[in-house]
């Protein structure tokens, strides 16, 4: 039984995330309920601890294997030293599941079947949330973005949010799929709270958005993927071309006759310093002068500190007017750790495992950038997969969400479907239209609901303009947002707070 559940855990990682073969997001269940069967199996603690670090390190090695791509073609590492780096960052995050695994035969092995599944769901879910903060935090390959696809499996997360959605989908699991002690009755229960996540998905799905308020309304914004070649991006003599072909996509974009209001650029389409004086900047603001669209782009910048003349690096979008220089403009903040900076690089005698310019420094400020009625949320890279930071974006007044990318480091791989996949969910939490621009896909339109209204291939070239919706409502999981986490985390620690305080008990007696 052992290894025949440590294979189904696999599978279930394999093709119940996104993959360029097979996605099946029901089979993502088999994680956490063959994780808890492997649990209650078990003759320790310890011995729990081990088997779920085994079997999760499989299953995320699988999913991760992109990993070494980047390592590989850009770090200048060998083979031999960048295949085991997704098996590092697999190792890393199975030490949650093992932790799982160890937490549930410690304080959960007695329970009733009744309890045993929101008790594991409740531990999996407060997991997931450390994993997403820990160290930086990488909450990837989560339980509630293996249901992406399945949109109206994830409209939940619109009033528990991405977490609170993997909290039910992990106590489904267990009932339904989880440990022989489950009786036919528990299975049923499993079934139900699977239908009614999705009765309740089909019943918002198909309820009009609520009225527009003052300030809201549709758009037409368009975007651009150039699917530049990220071995010569940077080189100068390509930089003329690059600008080129970004004005040219985006020259042709119109829909019914309309130019779009707003054209959004990927990542550093801009491989040069857009703030200097220069002749390619020039070009892009002379573009938007005399086609009447604003472009947002992304492109490296700095700043000089006179105190210790010392130049500090920033991964920047532009909304570029064209009126002058000094732009609109918003600062990456959370950065990618040993790609775009080294934590505690004071102490580890370690480089990035990908070369770029130089460390990048967070920028601070969340305001949106604003054009007319367009309030946009910016979400560069990675960002738009951590739900705090889509929160911050809609208090700060964002009424549309921006996720510039470049995920030309992976390849053609499942990085970009599961980093397309992460991004739905904060246009779900939020009750935000989405647009996702990338250099080579998948860039996307996307509605409140994370619908996928249209999107572009990997590595190919595309220009795309949509209506999306610009929205000030809020939903329940944006205005309760710290309840809700706080509710998860008390489920969370509750198990391990009784089992502690009857085990105190029993030693006074």
């Amino acid at each position: 039984m052992l290894l025949l559940w440590t294979l189904a855990i696999a599978l279930g990682a394999w093709i119940g995330h996104a993959n360029l073969w097979l996605h099946v997001p029901a089979a993502s269940l088999l994680v956490p309920a063959g994780l808890a069967a492997l649990a209650l199996r078990a003759k320790s603690p310890g011995q729990a601890f081990r088997q779920g670090f085994l079997a999760a390190t499989l299953a995320y090695s699988g999913c991760l294997y992109w990993i070494a791509l980047p390592v590989h073609d850009y770090g200048n590492l060998p083979w031999l030293l960048a295949a085991p780096c997704p098996v590092l960052l697999a190792m890393y995050l199975a030490l949650y599941a093992g932790l799982f695994c160890a937490l549930l035969r410690r304080f959960c092995a007695d329970y009733s079947p009744w309890l045993l599944a929101p008790a594991a769901g409740a531990m999996w879910a407060g997991l997931e949330y450390l994993r997403g903060w820990l160290f930086t935090g990488f909450p990837w390959l989560t339980t509630a973005s293996a249901f992406s696809p399945w949109t109206a499996m994830i409209q939940a997360a619109s009033v528990v949010g991405a977490l609170g959605l993997g909290l039910l989908l992990a106590t489904a699991a267990v009932w339904l799929l989880g440990p022989s002690r489950m009786t036919l009755r528990h299975r049923a229960a499993g079934v139900a709270l699977l239908a009614a996540l999705l009765g309740f998905g089909l019943h918002r799905l198909h309820t009009p958005l609520p009225s527009t308020a003052q300030g809201d309304g549709p758009v037409l914004v368009g975007l651009a993927q150039g699917s530049i070649d990220q071995s010569i991006k940077w080189d100068k003599a390509y930089q003329g071309g690059t600008v080129d072909r970004y004005l040219t996509l985006s020259g042709d974009l119109e829909k019914d006759g309309e130019k779009p209001l707003l054209v959004v650029w990927p990542e550093t389409a801009l491989p040069f310093y857009y703030q200097d004086p220069n002749e390619l900047g020039r070009r892009v603001r002379e573009f938007v002068r005399s086609s009447g669209t604003t472009v947002l782009t992304g492109s490296p910048a700095y700043t000089l500190d006179v105190r210790t003349n010392t130049y500090k690096l920033y991964n920047r979008a532009y909304l570029i007017t064209g009126q002058a220089l000094d732009e609109q403009y918003y600062d990456k903040q959370h950065l990618v750790p040993f790609g775009e900076y080294v934590p505690f690089g004071d102490w580890l005698p370690l480089g990035k495992l990908v070369e770029s310019m130089g460390d990048f420094v967070p920028g601070t400020n969340v305001s949106p950038l604003r054009l007319g009625k367009v309030a946009a949320g910016m979400l560069i890279c990675y960002e738009a997969i951590y739900s705090n930071l889509a929160q911050h974006r809609v208090s700060a007044g964002a009424n549309i969400l921006v996720n510039i990318s470049n995920d030309a480091w992976f390849g053609i791989s499942s990085a970009p479907l599961q980093h397309l996949d992460l991004s739905l969910l904060r246009a779900v939490e939020q009750g935000r239209s989405m647009v996702r621009s990338t250099n080579t896909g998948v860039s996307a339109f996307i509605d409140p609901y994370g619908r996928v209204l249209e999107r572009t291939p990997l590595f190919h070239t595309a220009a795309r303009a949509r209506v999306l919706e610009l929205r000030n409502e809020t939903t329940v999981y944006h205005r309760f947002f710290r309840l809700v986490h706080v509710l998860i985390y008390a489920m969370a620690l509750l198990p391990i707070a009784v089992g502690l305080a009857a085990r105190r008990r029993l030693a006074r007696d």
